[in-house]
């Protein structure tokens, strides 16, 4: 038995399809749907796709490009991987410990896990073009803290990924 759901985010369909056996190819993990507070952006950066993975990816180095990020720390050695974790601080959210759900290299990395009552699911894709690298971002919020103020916590995150999704570009493009 299969079940499909088409979740479409600015333009990027995500079929999620799961095998009650278990078999198969695997399939995109996504953002909680339900969840309370979701944002999308998306950027086309002119770089080489390997250098925006890497520098993605390269998560102890986030603090050094990404001025939200004050503190990483990764829990598990060698390069990303299904299982990975880092712990990681932004102002106003301390100690945040993501685990790493997906990766399928220079394609897309999904990453979640809880930071103080607020359970995240962050995905992220990318794409060459002829213009460009096509980056997409989602990512959604959801319990206790999210639910007592959504529209402050939805315009936190709003920016949060704008201002990623811009520093990434400006890393990549150097």
């Amino acid at each position: 038995m299969f079940v499909t759901l088409l979740v479409t985010a600015a333009a990027v369909p995500v079929a999620l399809t799961m095998s009650a056996s278990g078999g198969g190819t695997p399939q995109p993990v996504g953002i909680d749907p339900d969840a309370p507070v979701i944002t999308r952006d998306d950027i086309v950066i002119h770089a080489p796709l390997s250098r925006i993975w890497e520098i993605q990816t390269d998560v102890e180095n986030w603090p050094s490009w990404q001025p939200d990020v004050t503190e990483v720390t990764k829990e598990t050695p060698g390069p990303l991987r299904q299982g990975s974790v880092f712990r990681w601080s932004v102002p106003g959210l301390k100690d945040i410990t993501s685990t790493v759900k997906q990766v399928w290299p220079e394609r897309r990395i999904v990453w979640g896990g809880p930071g103080q009552g607020i359970n995240a699911v962050h995905v992220w894709t990318f794409h060459q073009e002829r213009d460009g690298v096509h980056v997409h971002t989602e990512e959604s919020w959801s319990g206790e803290p999210v639910e007592a103020n959504v529209a402050a916590l939805q315009a936190a995150l709003d920016a949060s990924l704008n201002n990623w999704v811009h520093n990434l570009k400006a890393e990549a493009e150097k």
